[in-house]
Parts: structure tokens; C-alpha cells; sequence
């Protein structure tokens, strides 16, 4: 088997937040990507605005640096769990992984996954230990527990004797010593060089590519993100296109590029290992091979974790539709949801009883949320449904999905994380004190239980918990589960808020409007203190008489009501209620929308029962 010396491919892996997207840019800065006068924007490589707000990185991206002689290929990862198809998918492009590590959080819940990926694919890992410059910096405590997470992934003997290179990547310094403090970023260089292998291919192979992601551009259409395994592909020439579902196609490869730093630039040819761009074949997917005409030989069709959570999504039905949004039919929604698949893997779209609404599966509430955010900004209204967790018959039983929660939390509220999680069937693990004051908390916990809980969480820890969470594994239905215990307050007619109505309703729970918002029977206007949903008049006006008041000059003040965003909607809604979502609103509603309607479906579920 050949190599190529000349090229290295390295995914870049770790937990949310620990220093990914801002070791790239120093990478960039100090390998020449940039003028030295030029103005370039923190965390480049985070490029879409959801990204930016969120402060994450949602898609999984690659670029290239140029040391020495030798090309690395960088494919930056999401950090977050729900987004773990993006990193599966990465993996395939790459020759070795460096896993970074927060100096003071130490190995987390995505930590686990992705190297229980990089593992299974046996790719070489090199740690990177970052933020060494932290108060709370503990780096031989988080070494210790990272060798331990390798031999609890059963890594072999060469996967363990893995390199460390400690770094500060704000900096742009990283160093071999952790009690010598670093200048630049030639020692992790180095270290990539040495330890990440060079593309192995065989010469005598027939040409292999495999489509790992996919891109747009408004000038060539649908780009095919590729791996080159085996032999060399060229610009214009003819290639068997070897789809998902077994067929074989003739294609012509109309424009090919490469990539140098943040752009594509084209190419007349690439051979083994390169990470390339493909214009020509308007219907591609992940996980087709381009492949020589002559000998088509297809590689294996990428696969990644089925989804564990789902929401039902349809056209928006309430009284006030099309107001917002310009994209109001099914018709159009379902052609959305379907141009998602194309380059999202990990999620499914399956149909439901009705015509105008569609069950979406997905690794998490965040996936989820990102999806209808990202279509209420492209001019959508939707009505979106509760979260839901998958359920799997196993063994003629019914399983469902189980997520590992670690919280990290000042000691005084560990009572109150106990007792929060025990009504949800959490099961507690491992309790360890990092010193500080601070204790990180891991336990098992359906993922039912975990919706809505991080207000609640929040609440109950006065805004200090730092929760993650991963999913583990499939278990036997644990029952039932309540996630709230308060009703809604719901408006029994249509009309314009008012604060005379507002001031007498505030004493009945949290509001969630303010004065002077449109609503309309059926819409959830607060949360009610109790249990049950009380039936309100949020319109009710004050009648005007010419009778002097000593009290008409009082300044009337209303609390402040709770604004919901997206996320903390899908929290809150219960089992009868759902989300309008219109591109400048976010409401939530009953699913049945008439007082007696409601009535009536509660009389029958009784009977039921």
C-alpha cells in the first residue's frame, strides 16, 4: 500500500464549549490563511447566523493549512450531543482524531460519544489539553480521567499510548510540558505530523470517492462533498455514480475543488485522500461512491445512530395564520422537510394521520429546535407538537431511550437536584467534588424525563447547574413519568390583551403575554399555579363611567411577563397543547382550540380510564 506524505486529514472533536472552533482559527491565523492587517470575525468557521447567536457549531466544516510541505485538512465538529450525525459523518473523512479537553470540566458526556466513535473507526488519537491558562486549571486530574475513559471504551494498547500537547487556544499557544507555558502552535503541529498517518490508497485500486456531506452553490447547484480513497479524479471526465440504493449511473464531473483555508478553489484533478468538492450530479445524497467508469466498485453506505426523539410538525391552524409567514401549505412544508433529509442523516420524516403535519425524528430537543428555527426564518408557519421519545419494541417488549446527565453544581443544591430528579426516574451514578465548592453529579435518566427540565433545573439552583447529556442506551419502559405539575391559563375568547384583564390574571400564575397581543380562544396565555387549567378573559376591558373616582389617577403596574423563546416553548408545553411558530412570533395553544371541544375529549379519556 502507498502513502501520501504530503497530506494529513484530522477531525477535530470535544464537549460543547471547549475550545474546537477557536483552535481553528488560531491555526488559520498562524499558518498564513490570513493577512496580517486583515479583519476576520472570532470563531470563523462558525459562519451561519444561529451559530453565531447560539454560540455553537451546528455543521460540521472543513478547511486547510498549509505547514511546511504538508497539507492538513481540518474538519471542525459540532460539539453538541444532539448534533453527533455531523461528527459520525466527519470520521469517515478522516485519518486521525485530536480530542480537546476543557483543562477544568475534564472529559463530558459528548467527550464519551465521540471517542467511543473514533474509536470504533480505529482512527489514532492525540489529546489536546485546552484552556491550561484557567484559575481552576486541574491537567493532571483531567489526564488521569481520560486514560480512564479510554479503558472504559475498551480502546487497545496503541489507541491508549495516545500523545498530549497542552494548549491555550485563545493564545494560540500550546507546548508538550504543562508546567512550561507555550509560544505558538508548532508543538501541536508537530505532533499531528507525527502521530495522524498519511492517507493509505492502492495504486493498482480502481477510483473510489465516497460522498460524506453535501453543499449548494447558487451557480453550479448541489455540491458533493467527497473523500478521495483509491486513484485520481479529474475535472470533466465521465464517472460511475454509484447510488445509495444500489443503481448505477453515468456522470460527468463538471467542476472539481479543492479546499485552501476558508475558499474552494478549482482543480484539474485530485488523488488519494483529498477532500474535495463535486459539481454535476444534481440528485447526489450521502453515502453515494463516484467511481471509475470502467470498474464501478462501491464503497459501504455511511450509517449513523437512529434518533431518539421526535416531534410532530404541520401547517400553522390557529386563527391568526398567514399574517406572519409566506410559506403557509402543506405542500410547501413538505417539500422543505424533504430538502432537510437530503443533507441530514440523522434525521427522519414519517407521516401521520393527518395530511398536514409530518412526525420528525431527531437525536434531541435542540436538533429539533434548530430545524423549526431555521424554517421560521425562511418565511414558515408552523404548528409544532409536543417532543416526543421514540419507542422501540426489543424482544416484544417496549424500550425507550436513556440519557447519561452529568450536572455540575454548587454543593448546597445537591439536595434539590436529588429530589428534582428522582420523581423523574433518575438514577443517581457518581457523585465527585471538584473541589471549588462544586459537585458534578451523573445519573441515568429516561430522556422523557428530561424534557422541560432545565427552566425547572435552572430555577432550582437559583441559574447556577451546568447540565450535559448524552444519549446512552435503550431500557425497559419506566412508567409514567410527570414532567409538570401545573396547568395553563387559557383564553376563552379572541381580541387584544388588556392590562385591566392582565392585572387581575397575574395573581393566578406567570403570565406569558403582555398587553396589546393578539389572541384567540384556545391560546395558552400563562401557567397556572395549580394543577389544573382555568379558562380566562385576558380582553376583559375596564367600563368607563362619570362617576369620580379618588383612585382614577393610580398608576397601574403589571409584573413582568415571561417572553418564551423557541426552546423554552417546546419546554413547556403539556400533552394537549402545542407551539405556533410564525416568523416573528411564538405562541403556545391547546391542540384543540374550543372550550367544550377540550371538555369533551377530557369526558372520554375519563371513560377510558
Amino acid at each position: 500500500m502507498a502513502h501520501r506524505d504530503d497530506l494529513r486529514n484530522v477531525a477535530i472533536v470535544a464537549h460543547v464549549d471547549h475550545g474546537k472552533t477557536t483552535l481553528v482559527d488560531a491555526m488559520l491565523w498562524q499558518t498564513g490563511a490570513f493577512r496580517a492587517n486583515q479583519e476576520v470575525a472570532t470563531r470563523v468557521m462558525d459562519s451561519s447566523d444561529l451559530e453565531r447567536e447560539k454560540g455553537i457549531t451546528i455543521l460540521a466544516k472543513n478547511t486547510a493549512v498549509r505547514y511546511g510541505d504538508v497539507t492538513i485538512n481540518i474538519l471542525d465538529t459540532p460539539g453538541h450531543a444532539d448534533f453527533g450525525g455531523e461528527v459520525e459523518r466527519s470520521l469517515f473523512m478522516a485519518d486521525g482524531v485530536a480530542l480537546l479537553v476543557d483543562a477544568s470540566e475534564g472529559p463530558l458526556p459528548q467527550t464519551r460519544f465521540v471517542l467511543s466513535k473514533a474509536l470504533s473507526h480505529g482512527l489514532p488519537v492525540v489529546l489536546v489539553v485546552n484552556k491550561v491558562d484557567r484559575p481552576d486549571a486541574r491537567v493532571a486530574e483531567v489526564v488521569d480521567e481520560v486514560y480512564a475513559l479510554f479503558i472504559e471504551l475498551d480502546a487497545d494498547e496503541s489507541q491508549i499510548e495516545f500523545p498530549i500537547v497542552y494548549c491555550n487556544a485563545k493564545a494560540g499557544q500550546a507546548s508538550l510540558d504543562p508546567n512550561v507555558p507555550g509560544v505558538d502552535l508548532k508543538p501541536l503541529f508537530d505532533v499531528l505530523l507525527e502521530y495522524i498517518p498519511p492517507p493509505v490508497y492502492d495504486e493498482a485500486h480502481p477510483m473510489q470517492a465516497l460522498v460524506t456531506n453535501l453543499d449548494a452553490s447558487p451557480y453550479l447547484g448541489r455540491l458533493a462533498l467527497c473523500r478521495v480513497h483509491h486513484g485520481t479524479i479529474r475535472k470533466g471526465e465521465q464517472v460511475a455514480w454509484c447510488r445509495a440504493d444500489g443503481t448505477i449511473e453515468r456522470a460527468r464531473v463538471s467542476e472539481l475543488f479543492l479546499t485552501q483555508a476558508l475558499d474552494r478553489v478549482p482543480a484539474d484533478e485530485a488523488g488519494p485522500g483529498d477532500l474535495i468538492a463535486v459539481a454535476g450530479l444534481p440528485e447526489v445524497t450521502i453515502g453515494d461512491t463516484l467511481a471509475d467508469i470502467n470498474d464501478p466498485r462501491p464503497l459501504s453506505v455511511l450509517s449513523v445512530d437512529e434518533p431518539s426523539m421526535s416531534v410532530t410538525i404541520g401547517t400553522n391552524t390557529s386563527p391568526l395564520a398567514g399574517r406572519d409567514g409566506s410559506k403557509l401549505t402543506a405542500r410547501m412544508l413538505f417539500a422543505r422537510l424533504e430538502q432537510e433529509l437530503v443533507g441530514n442523516v440523522s434525521l427522519r420524516v414519517l407521516p401521520t394521520e393527518r395530511p398536514d403535519t409530518w412526525e420528525v425524528q431527531g437525536r434531541g430537543e435542540l436538533q429539533l429546535a434548530i430545524l423549526v428555527e431555521t424554517m421560521r426564518r425562511e418565511g414558515f408557519e408552523l404548528t409544532v407538537g409536543r417532543p416526543q421519545v421514540v419507542i422501540r419494541e426489543i424482544d416484544g417488549k417496549r424500550h425507550e431511550p436513556v440519557e447519561r446527565l452529568m450536572i455540575d453544581v454548587p454543593e448546597e443544591h445537591i439536595g434539590a437536584i436529588t429530589q428534582l430528579l428522582a420523581s423523574r426516574k433518575g438514577r443517581l451514578q457518581d457523585v465527585a467534588n471538584h473541589s471549588h465548592g462544586w459537585a458534578r453529579m451523573t445519573y441515568l435518566v429516561p430522556t422523557r424525563g428530561l424534557i422541560g427540565i432545565r427552566t425547572q433545573l435552572m430555577t432550582e439552583t437559583r441559574g447556577t447547574a451546568i447540565l450535559h447529556q448524552i444519549f446512552e442506551g435503550w431500557e425497559p419502559w419506566q412508567g409514567v413519568i410527570k414532567t409538570r405539575t401545573n396547568g395553563s391559563l387559557v383564553a376563552d375568547r379572541s381580541g387584544i390583551t388588556t392590562t385591566f384583564a392582565l392585572m387581575s390574571l397575574q395573581e393566578r400564575g406567570q403570565l406569558l403575554v403582555g398587553p396589546g397581543e393578539d389572541v384567540y380562544e384556545g391560546a395558552v396565555i400563562g401557567e397556572h399555579q395549580r394543577a389544573d387549567d382555568l379558562d380566562v378573559n385576558p380582553t376583559k376591558e375596564k367600563k368607563l363611567t362619570n362617576i369620580r373616582s379618588s383612585t382614577a389617577d393610580e398608576l397601574v403596574r403589571l409584573d413582568a411577563y415571561r417572553a418564551l423563546s423557541l426552546d423554552e416553548a417546546l419546554e413547556l408545553v403539556n400533552e394537549d397543547e402545542c407551539v405556533e411558530v410564525t416568523p416573528t412570533r411564538v405562541r403556545v395553544r391547546k391542540v384543540e382550540l374550543s372550550q367544550t371541544g377540550r371538555v369533551r375529549n377530557a369526558r372520554r379519556e375519563r371513560v377510558k380510564a
